[in-house]
């Protein structure tokens, strides 16, 4: 794999110019083989940034892969939806898929719009219909009875509130409260704080919910008030970067300095540039004291050979999803849209590994043989017959210079 990689970024570099004038994915020729996937993602609306984010990673490095042979001669097209991260677009967007006959479900984005189609997958399994690596870190869809139908890539919420959970206790941050979105993404992770706690022979000091669909806008101040009433240590968020900065922004016009911590899909990078704005408007420390769980590197660890691939691809990148907001302005870079191209990678090595014979039926057989595979992150992904998450990696980040970098010493955090 390591020569795999220099082959990689041998051919980036003499492809720039190739690269920077790639075709739309609708002009492709109609005679050349080609396997479609269907995304449903938020493109619009107060997460779209999500769904913008991801998409960009991911085609970033499927055009490269297209514009270079294909997976095993195969060009993979992702056909994306906007579902503006509610159940019952979603939904609909999944009926259009099945009656499409794409070849599988890939990476949905959310965990209330993921959750509420797990049914279509049991229905239709006759017509072998998968969901590949979404974008979520919920039980449902590794649990029985659906978690037969879909193949994760990133780290469970389980994991990552755990590992939130052990740090801060560590540290002698015993007292914790939950700030969480009233959904199943939002009780998942309060299940994983609560159970993580619970091996510490602890309890939730005390919790508040909040409606999916807040925003940076909304007042926060009564959900701060009550959990501070609680006296808690520090406070773990389960939200999106809207939510969960303007409870920061709140939390901190009370003078209090605790520890606030969110789960990787909060989009920490969209959450820091609010925060850092509204702190210059009002001289308060907002992006102190954060801590922000990722599944994926940070995309300034240059030591390692996916992000130094993502870095050149996504440099060079310009596209954008037909379905969002046009005024939309892209990152350079982010923990979102690594982790979309990473899941480029990983579903371009699947149809690789099946090109002889592209079946949907042969997809448990095929992803179940992806072990020890260096995806280039220092950390190998390994599914298995009875695998179907192929990283357990969560990484822990704090805001330094501006952005979210690792934790070094969780001494730091003593109480």
């Amino acid at each position: 794999m390591k020569k795999q990689w220099g082959i990689l970024f041998l051919t980036a570099v003499l492809t720039f110019s190739a690269f920077l004038m790639l075709p739309t994915r609708s002009s492709c020729a109609e005679n050349q083989k080609e396997l479609v996937f269907g995304m449903s993602a938020a493109f619009t609306g107060a997460n779209s940034e999500l769904g913008i984010e991801f998409y960009r990673g991911l085609m970033a490095y499927l055009d490269y892969l297209n514009t270079n042979g294909g997976a095993g001669g195969w060009k993979i097209r992702i056909t994306p939806s906007n579902d503006g991260y509610n159940p019952g677009p979603c939904f609909q967007n999944t009926v259009r898929f099945i009656d499409e006959d794409i070849f599988a479900l890939f990476s949905y984005v959310g965990t209330p719009t993921t959750t509420h189609i797990l049914p279509l997958l049991q229905k239709f399994h006759d017509k072998h219909l998968y969901l590949l690596f979404p974008v979520t870190g919920a039980q449902p869809l590794r649990t029985p009875p659906f978690g037969q139908f879909v193949y994760n890539l990133r780290a469970s919420y389980f994991e990552e509130t755990a590992g939130l959970v052990d740090h801060l206790v560590g540290a002698g941050r015993e007292r914790i409260a939950v700030f969480y979105q009233s959904d199943a993404y939002g009780r998942t992770g309060w299940d994983g704080v609560s159970r993580a706690l619970k091996r510490h022979g602890l309890d939730i000091v005390r919790e508040a919910a909040f409606k999916r669909g807040a925003s940076f806008e909304n007042d926060y101040a009564n959900e701060v008030a009550y959990l501070l009433e609680a006296a808690p240590d520090a406070i773990i968020c389960i939200g999106t970067y809207g939510s969960q900065g303007g409870f920061i922004r709140d939390l901190r016009t009370t003078g209090s300095d605790i520890p606030v911590a969110g789960l990787s899909f909060a989009d920490s990078d969209k959450m820091l540039d609010l925060l850092t704005l509204e702190g210059r408007r009002t001289g308060l420390p907002l992006t102190q004291r954060l801590i922000q769980s990722q599944v994926v590197p940070s995309y300034e660890d240059t030591s390692l050979e996916a992000v130094r691939f993502y870095r050149i691809l996504m440099d060079n990148y310009k596209g954008m999803p037909t379905l969002s907001d046009r005024s939309y302005t892209p990152r350079r870079f982010s923990y979102v849209s690594l982790e979309g191209f990473l899941n480029g990678i990983l579903l371009g090595e699947m149809v690789k590994r099946m090109a002889d014979d592209p079946d949907p039926a042969r997809i448990p057989e095929v992803i179940a043989g992806i072990r020890d595979f260096d995806i280039g992150i220092g950390v190998d992904v390994n599914f298995g017959p009875n695998r179907h998450q192929g990283l357990d990696k969560v990484y822990f980040t704090t805001v330094q210079n501006g952005h979210f970098k690792p934790i070094l010493d969780w001494e730091a955090w003593r109480k």
